[in-house]
């Protein structure tokens, strides 16, 4: 009876007492906590400090014009700037200063017809120094906007165009899947602050090679074509997915081995390479932009695992709001012509899509104490993104079995159209 009377009405008949303002509430949290981060972004992207970054290889934790004053830059703000460069200057002509797909820290998951750019790097970050943020930041969002996909099929086309003469303003998939995952293994620091005897020399470049075969694993399963539907697109993020669960499989062995040969004060000098970034971040974060200390507030009440979203009124409507926003089922419905069956089998696909907000939380987790621990982490986030993803593409299947070919290009519209 209180579930009855505290959730709203339209979300209780959908999700009952596993989604709603639970799975909205820690959707926003990922909002919350780069909300600072997307402002400074924004400033570097229109003042153009990265302009030509996007589209040449470079490691994306350094500044060029820091690396010349011996400073790294944050890069969560290269991030930022280089995928917003790269995302939006096929969108709308490139006018537009942001697009609706964004994530919270202001890059996205989403440039042109590649998913999951800086994939590799992520790994490196979650696994080697424990920042698993931009890791945590992909779901939800990013399964939305392969369901409704914010280009035009002309301006995928452009990312896909063969390389010309003249610089082009558009960069192929093949430069940001060739671009974006630069960073490697950082072998030099780790050897440096380690010491290894020959033999742990031998195995540290052993992983190191393993490192490079997974960047090579999931560069493959870049795309060589646009994605023209839904449906191709939920298969991109599958097969990319996929890809990167098998370069965790591939590390593990090579990563056990040389952690293995490391004695106690070797293992706690490698922590300790983690633990100083992670501290250089934070150091950077607070230099970089003014924290909202309310928003942040907010984000570890929601994060509390006592907390129960369903009795705070303002995330009820924020949830009601998403949904009206995002899924107008009546309007989508009417606008395609759906019959009672096709109108349900969306209402599935709303519902499954939704759920995910939950089982891909933003919260953050602390780091785990090594890095085999973080790399197992890492994979069970990708499992679970996975098994996500894979029912997404079920309930999408089962919408479009009986639909014809007018109301799949009616319903391949609708995401373009959302940016116009």
């Amino acid at each position: 009876m209180i579930a009855a009377v505290l959730l709203p009405g339209k979300a209780e008949a959908q999700f009952g007492l596993r989604g709603g303002p639970l799975g909205v509430a820690r959707f926003a949290v990922g909002h919350m906590i780069g909300v600072s981060r997307l402002r400074h972004s924004r400033m570097a992207v229109r003042g153009g400090r990265y302009r030509s970054a996007a589209l040449r290889s470079q490691d994306p934790r350094q500044d060029p014009r820091g690396a010349e004053r011996g400073q790294q830059s944050n890069p969560y703000v290269l991030r930022a700037a280089l995928t917003a460069q790269a995302a939006l200057s096929g969108w709308q002509g490139g006018r537009r200063p942001q697009g609706w797909w964004r994530h919270p820290d202001g890059s996205y998951g989403w440039v042109g017809p590649v998913f999951w750019p800086f994939a590799h790097d992520d790994l490196t970050n979650a696994v080697v120094f424990g920042d698993a943020t931009s890791l945590s930041l992909y779901g939800y969002g990013d399964i939305y906007a392969a369901i409704f996909a914010p280009y035009a099929a002309t301006e995928l086309a452009a990312y896909t165009a063969p390389q010309g003469r003249r610089g082009r303003r558009v960069p192929t998939a093949e430069t940001l899947c060739e671009a974006s995952d630069t960073g490697g293994l950082p072998v030099d620091r780790i050897a440096a602050a380690l010491q290894p005897n020959e033999l742990q020399r031998v195995a540290l470049d052993e992983l190191a090679t393993a490192w490079t075969n997974a960047r090579d694993t999931i560069r493959a399963a870049c795309p060589a074509q646009a994605p023209a539907t839904a449906s191709e697109r939920l298969g991109l993020m599958q097969a990319r997915i996929e890809a990167m669960i098998k370069a965790t499989d591939a590390i593990a062995a090579p990563l056990s081995k040389f952690t293995g040969l490391l004695d106690d004060g070797q293992k706690a000098k490698l922590e300790a390479l983690s633990k100083d970034r992670r501290a250089a971040l934070a150091a950077m974060q607070r230099k970089d932009t003014s924290k909202d200390t309310s928003k942040d507030a907010q984000a570890s009440n929601a994060c509390d695992a006592n907390s129960d979203p369903r009795y705070d009124e303002k995330l009820q409507r924020q949830y009601e709001q998403l949904v009206q926003q995002q899924w107008p089922a009546g309007d989508i419905a009417t606008t395609l012509r759906l019959d009672e069956t096709a109108r349900a089998r969306f209402e599935v696909l709303q519902d499954t899509t939704l759920r995910t907000m939950q089982t891909l939380s933003a919260c953050p987790a602390e780091a785990a104490a090594t890095p085999q621990a973080r790399l197992s982490a890492a994979k069970a986030r990708l499992r679970t993104m996975l098994q996500a993803v894979n029912g997404v593409i079920d309930a999408l299947d089962d919408f479009e079995a009986d639909l014809s070919d007018e109301q799949k290009a009616g319903f391949e519209a609708i995401g373009p159209k959302r940016g116009a």
